[in-house]
């Protein structure tokens, strides 16, 4: 497991003149943990980006207190994970844990981070028994949950009468939340459904199997280097531009910069794109392509505002963060401007959202991007909302 210890700001001064000591006494502590390595590794890459980029824009501390980050690569392996939160909370004694790249991955950790009662804001994984039977009041999520992103392109496909779909997805918790979601809003014909492998690198059987069931469109969730692998395989099979392909998590800022113009007119749908016109959205847009040279996908812009969201928080409790309840009931508040305009959580500790279409198009410097075509499914909820107890 690959460790590293990140300090910001003032702390590095303190570090350096008093040793291994001052961290023991960092005023705040968070554990962050994505999956760094193998071929996933953009999507964890890119939230701690946009978590750092807020810590530094906040001089390196978050409520005004001294930040230190103690960054945990999970490897996309459940057994990884669960060590790395084991270790960030005995050993380490994070106040907070946050990041969270998979959702299988997260599923593994939920039971130890809930045993210990630490805060978790988790900026990417939202999977289906945590936002209902298993939600837990110390769980916040500044993404979505897993199905929203397929329910947005369900309701996409319905409003463009599309009436025979076929869908795919690797088979893990996220890949079935997700054609779950799919079908929940959509009400036309599935022409199929296939679950591949997760990391699979060829997907040309799968894609002669969707060809003969001759659907009216396509939608596949597939992130990172999935994603790339499909789209150049479903443009290579002469697919692409004949047959409507909506995604979720597959055209993002992690796989455009190699899919190029290979991936124009892919359909996407989430809560946002780098298109957006809210303050907060463009100084984001601005100063993480000033600093990381490329545009920012949406795991970017939710770790972003998880940093916003703690900082927020830590304000509201003066900066200390032993006060769990106190510390709890300030994350839940939200009060800050997100890179969505306002960020509403439910009960559940999930957003209640705007989710939008996006198409892959080329932006106002020839980029190729996200431009937002339609908001399908306004101030959306989860589905399993009525499950939480809380």
């Amino acid at each position: 497991m690959k460790k590293t210890l990140s300090y910001t700001g003032g702390a590095v001064a303190l570090a350096l003149a008093l040793g291994g000591a001052s961290v023991a006494h960092a005023d705040v502590k968070i554990g962050f943990v994505a999956t760094l390595s193998g071929p996933a590794a953009a999507l964890g890459q890119d939230q701690y980006d946009g978590f750092m980029l807020a810590l530094e824009q906040l001089g390196g501390k978050l409520g005004g207190t001294e930040t230190i980050i103690v960054k945990e690569d999970d490897q996309l392996k459940p057994d990884v994970g669960v060590q790395a939160v084991r270790k960030l909370i005995e050993k380490d004694k994070v106040d907070l844990i946050a990041g969270i790249t998979f959702s299988n991955v997260l599923m593994a950790m939920a039971k130890p981070i809930a045993d210990s009662g630490t805060l978790m804001v988790s900026s990417n994984a939202g999977p289906a028994p945590l936002a209902g039977k298993q939600c837990n009041a110390n769980f916040f999520f500044t993404s979505w949950q897993n199905d929203n992103q397929a329910e947005v392109m369900g309701q996409y496909a319905n409003d463009q009468g599309y009436k025979n779909v076929y869908l795919m997805a690797p088979n893990y918790q996220s890949g079935k939340d997700q054609v779950l979601g799919f079908k929940r809003y959509y009400k036309g014909k599935v022409a199929g459904e296939t679950f591949t492998q997760i990391n699979q690198p060829d997907y040309s059987a799968e894609i002669a199997q969707l060809q003969a069931a001759e659907p009216d469109a396509i939608y596949v969730f597939y992130p990172g280097g999935m994603g790339v692998n499909f789209i150049k395989q479903f443009r290579q099979a002469g697919m692409l531009g004949k047959q409507p392909l909506l995604t979720a998590s597959t055209v993002d800022g992690t796989t455009l910069p190699a899919l190029k113009d290979t991936a124009l007119g892919v359909i996407s749908g989430t809560f946002w794109g780098p298109d957006f016109d809210n303050p907060t959205s463009k100084k984001f847009v601005e100063t993480f392509e000033a600093k990381y040279d490329r545009i920012p996908s949406q795991y970017a812009a939710q770790a972003y505002d998880s940093a916003l969201l703690i900082d927020s928080a830590l304000r509201k409790t003066g900066g200390d963060a032993s006060n769990k309840d106190a510390l709890r009931a300030a994350i839940k508040a939200a009060d800050f401007d997100s890179v969505r305009g306002k960020l509403v959580f439910g009960n559940n500790g999930f957003p209640i959202q705007d989710m939008y279409a996006f198409e892959v198009a080329k932006d106002d410097k020839g980029r190729v991007s996200l431009k937002t075509i339609a908001k399908p499914l306004p101030a959306l909820q989860d589905a399993y909302v009525k499950e939480c107890p809380l």
